[in-house]
């Protein structure tokens, strides 16, 4: 997906501002397993997904458990260093080689202060990731690991392609033993 539709997918701006913003926006590639960020560092920058998928997830004694997938077209944040520019909760992992745009997080506030569209694509920013923990909580509180998989299938079946079962378990909540009985059940 390229930039610009990112951008519109956010909040269309004006041209002009559009490409104000996406001067200050650079591509980068990396390959599969690279962790782009790491829990307890304050992270300096977003980026938006060009290629690739990547698992958000947090490290236990036991295990890591994995909380969020993101594709093509989607933004990846540390929220906690975005708002407050303090250490983060989530390690990023990139499950495949990731082409990614980047925009360093002090360059897009100078921006916001400069121009006031982009200031609103900023806050539409803010508001969709704010919507998204929101179903996040929802969904792992009021969902089962069948309804959640279901979602899954649903809105974004093609990471069920590309991505490892163990990572699917550990987002379901629920052992690799039981969402190969749930996939058989669906089947």
């Amino acid at each position: 997906m390229n930039i610009d539709e990112i951008i519109d997918n956010i909040y269309k701006i004006p041209e002009t501002s559009k490409e104000n913003l996406k001067k200050y926006i650079t591509e980068t590639t990396h390959s599969k397993g690279h962790c782009l960020m790491e829990a307890d560092k304050i992270i300096t920058f977003i980026c938006f997904i060009k290629k690739g998928i990547v698992r958000a997830y947090a490290s236990t004694s036991d295990n890591d458990i994995t909380f969020w997938f993101g594709s093509e077209g989607e933004t990846v944040v540390s929220m906690k260093s975005y708002v407050e520019d303090k250490p983060g909760y989530e390690n990023i992992e990139l499950l495949e080689e990731c082409d990614l745009y980047v925009l360093k997080t002090e360059d897009l506030k100078t921006l916001f202060n400069e121009d006031i569209h982009i200031a609103n694509w900023g806050r539409k920013f803010a508001e969709r990731e704010l919507v998204k923990t929101e179903e996040l909580i929802i969904s792992r509180q009021f969902k089962t690991a069948l309804e959640r998989y279901k979602d899954l299938m649903r809105d974004k079946s093609d990471l069920l392609k590309r991505v490892q079962l163990g990572h699917i378990a550990s987002y379901l909540g629920i052992t690799q033993v039981s969402l190969s009985r749930i996939r058989a059940e669906i089947k």
